[in-house]
């Protein structure tokens, strides 16, 4: 059977030129958002990807500096993907999706098409902060407008028991996110820790714990419940964690190279590892990309790509309700 890979690699592309966007927003949990939205044009068609780098000094730079890159020809998307000499996963992914989105409008076909794929209903969740210190309120409040909303959190080490009682009640907590892998906003890498949380919400996924023998073993009753997002960025990635997982967290904007995030979920398919889908603030076409790739490989799962009202900072009425319809058939990436 072709890979998912081999069915798009040869798809033609052809471009002019391209234009940067710059967008920023306010978003939960106190942050400011700035992305860049990439637009390539070539044969009366555009293609848009957004870069999702953190840091708005690193798109101010990129705005300063202007479309500098040498892309305009007659390409494949694997001979485009050749010729980007971009390391950064996440502007990578701008470049190569917005090429995708490209090559398919050229094409006439979207994305399912290619891919052989039926795009279904998404299930998605919601990542609101609890505040400093934390509390319940915003779930609450967001509970109040939408009752079937569901959650995925970040613990810390200021969470009472109290709070995580609470926190049960709602029966809406379904992934915890330990985020043993970042710089900023890290959990500590406390076992005891890891133990209240899991034993109080014996239903929710156990994201990103830290790899040291005492977490490990803390955790080692839930390994089922046990899943990775930050350090995955290939294939390498998941056959170095320390045991064999049933579910993954997959943000297309960590591998970068359109080749490896399609080799990857061809890898988890034949292993029958689940999958589901996880954002990073995007504020333009960056998120209704992951809902269409969430749509192709992971509809039914806890998928944290909310519309992005969701990710203002406090709940409004109105906004779309989970599963989100499927897309439509229309040529493109979006």
């Amino acid at each position: 059977m072709k890979s998912l890979w081999k069915r798009i690699a040869e798809l033609p592309l052809e471009i002019d030129g391209y234009q940067l966007e710059r967008l920023e927003a306010g978003v939960t949990r106190d942050l400011t958002r700035v992305t860049t939205l990439v637009r390539l044009a070539g044969a009366g068609e555009e293609g848009v990807g957004e870069d999702v780098t953190w840091g708005a000094e690193a798109h101010d730079r990129e705005q300063a500096a202007g479309p500098q890159r040498q892309l305009a020809g007659h390409w494949t998307l694997e001979s485009f993907s050749a010729l980007l000499a971009i390391d950064e996963p996440h502007k990578r992914w701008a470049y190569e999706s917005a090429a995708l989105d490209l090559a398919l409008r050229q094409a006439g076909l979207s994305l399912a098409e290619a891919l052989g794929r039926e795009p279904r209903p998404v299930t998605f969740v919601v990542s609101p902060g609890l505040g400093d210190p934390p509390s319940a309120d915003p779930l609450l409040r967001r509970l109040e407008l939408y009752p079937g909303l569901r959650f995925k959190l970040d613990p810390s080490e200021t969470w009472t028991d109290e709070l995580l009682a609470e926190l049960a009640a709602t029966g809406a907590v379904v992934t915890v996110d330990l985020k043993a892998y970042y710089a900023h906003d890290a959990v500590p890498h406390d076992p005891v820790l890891y133990r209240r949380v899991a034993e109080a919400l014996p239903d929710a996924l156990i994201e990103d714990p830290a790899q040291e023998a005492d977490t490990l073993a803390a955790l080692e009753p839930y390994r089922a419940r046990v899943t990775w997002d930050a350090p995955i960025h290939a294939i390498a990635d998941v056959e170095q964690l320390p045991w064999p997982p049933r579910m993954l967290n997959s943000k297309p904007s960590r591998f970068g190279f359109l080749s490896e995030l399609l080799d990857f979920y061809d890898y988890c398919a034949a292993r029958h590892v689940a999958l589901y889908g996880g954002g990073m603030f995007e504020l333009g076409v960056g998120r209704g990309q992951i809902q269409y790739l969430a749509s192709l490989f992971h509809p039914g799962a806890p998928n944290d790509v909310a519309p992005g009202g969701f990710n203002e900072r406090e709940p409004r009425p109105g906004l779309p309700l989970s599963p989100l319809p499927a897309p439509p058939g229309d040529p493109g990436f979006r």
